[in-house]
């Protein structure tokens, strides 16, 4: 019974109207509503509302999880700044190269989430002994920031004193305590790679309240041993950290640490300890980067176009309608309905996943309409060869959903194996791996999926309980 209940058509179509609904208020924009009227049967008692509709965000777990529902936009539409770094592959051996390059976008990729921007694309692409990364930020305000964060090579390095050595006279050399510190230190080993996190931090208590910042660095179990035997080994001797080649400090050794904590003290602002942190988390880059080209885009022409794609995309859809409707009837009705739908629930999937949306994306949203229209038109087609056999009506209806949907199958794999070629998801080297082509090949596959869903089932289910059986013809 239950089982029969929710194959009704109508309870199908109830369905559809809750998705509808829930679609229509992830996709309204914020709209103050602002009107008043009078209650009568409460002594004409004045009613006011003021509010605002719309603009939602999304929010799971108490907050835990929250995002808003806007549009993410790319960088053609939004502007912002496309920056092409060039790996130094010069002291990777051959064999380790690609597993540096794709080391080299995770670490990149962090630092970019680190900023908050969600928006950003990270692409690698390799030409010969080229080895270069893409990075594209969209929205960004600083590009100084982004940058100084996205190249820097975060290099921590713990060094000590050099040892003393002996002259061939049989004398010791000058104390290095005497001289130039910063040219007498050497690495002990512990590096960056054995740091598992870092915190700003102004007492053992790992809170930020007043004072000055301090950072705390937190080694992993092979760090927290070699941390240890440095500290035994320059027990009231100074150990200098740096960071990139720069000297933070040269801290003296007090005691002895065995927990694998260490406090870095300094002059440091609350800025410059979050900066500092920020790259340390982020990890160091498996290789040195340079930048061959940065190019600051405004949203301007972007946004143009968009507003253009969007006026031409309006136009299209009123013109499928209305053909729709004149050709088919009351049977293109149902179909356009269904095309509303398909819009909705597109718009409302860029915003829940979220799509980053770029011209050649807005370009397959506009194509993928025209490919949710195909499959209508194959389905009424098929309907009016059914009823020219003299079939009825309500079997040509079944018939003609049901037998064109091999047609409609192969007709839409062939062009999600296009969409997925385009979109490449294994980044192989001889596919595109251009962010651009990529949201085209997604906004189209989405578009697809979407469109087979409307086109077959929420028209099928609409044709059922509204359209008349017993009339012969349309």
């Amino acid at each position: 019974m239950y089982w029969k209940t929710i194959k009704e058509p109508k309870f199908i179509l109830f369905v559809i109207a809750l998705i509808t609904f829930y679609t229509i208020l992830i996709n309204l924009p914020r709209t103050p509503v602002k009107f008043g009227f009078k209650i009568p049967f409460m002594n004409d008692q004045r009613l006011d509302v003021d509010t605002e509709i719309g603009g939602y965000n999304f929010s799971f777990f108490g907050g835990a999880i929250q995002r808003d529902l806007e549009i993410k936009k790319g960088l053609d539409i939004e502007g912002g700044v496309s920056v092409l770094l060039q790996a130094d592959m010069s002291k990777i051996v051959e064999a380790d190269r690609n597993d540096a390059l794709e080391s080299l976008k995770n670490i990149i990729e962090r630092r970019v989430n680190l900023l908050g921007l969600s928006e950003a694309t990270v692409q690698t692409s390799k030409q010969g002994e080229t080895y270069r990364v893409i990075v594209e930020l969209a929205g960004v305000d600083d590009p100084g920031e982004a940058l100084e964060v996205i190249g820097q090579t975060a290099l921590l390095d713990f060094r000590e004193i050099k040892p003393l050595e002996v002259k061939a006279d049989g004398t010791e050399e000058e104390d290095p305590t005497e001289i130039n510190l910063e040219e007498q230190f050497v690495s002990t080993g512990l590096t960056g790679a054995d740091l598992r996190k870092a915190l700003v931090v102004t007492d053992q208590s790992g809170t930020l309240t007043s004072g000055t910042p301090q950072i705390q660095l937190t080694f992993n179990a092979d760090g927290t041993k070699k941390f240890r035997e440095i500290t035994q080994k320059n027990l009231n001797q100074p150990v200098a950290i740096y960071l990139d080649d720069r000297i933070l400090m040269s801290p003296v050794v007090q005691s002895v640490i065995t927990d694998g904590i260490a406090v870095v003290t300094g002059q440091f602002t609350p800025e410059e300890a979050k900066f500092i942190t920020m790259q340390l988390n982020a990890g160091a880059l498996p290789v040195p980067v340079s930048i061959l080209e940065q190019r600051t885009v405004g949203p301007s022409l972007g946004q143009e176009s968009v507003n253009k794609s969007i006026v031409g995309g309006l136009l299209g859809l009123i013109l499928v309608v209305a053909f729709m409707i004149i050709y088919y009837g009351r049977l293109g009705f149902f179909a356009s309905i269904a095309l509303v739908i398909y819009s909705l629930i597109t718009l409302a999937l860029y915003r829940l996943i979220p799509v980053v949306l770029t011209l050649p994306g807005v370009a397959g949203f506009i194509l993928s309409i025209g490919m949710a229209v195909d499959a209508n038109i194959l389905i009424f087609e098929r309907i009016k060869e059914e009823l020219r056999m003299k079939k009825p009506l309500s079997i040509a209806l079944e018939n003609g959903f049901g037998r064109s949907w091999d047609s409609i199958r192969d007709a839409n794999v062939a062009t999600l194996l296009t969409a997925f070629i385009l979109f490449n998801p294994f980044d192989w080297g001889f596919l595109p791996t251009s962010g651009l082509v990529r949201g085209f090949a997604l906004t189209l596959s989405l578009g697809i999926f979407i469109s087979l869903f409307t086109g077959v089932f929420i028209t099928r289910n609409l044709v059922r309980v509204f359209y008349n059986p017993k009339q012969q013809n349309d």
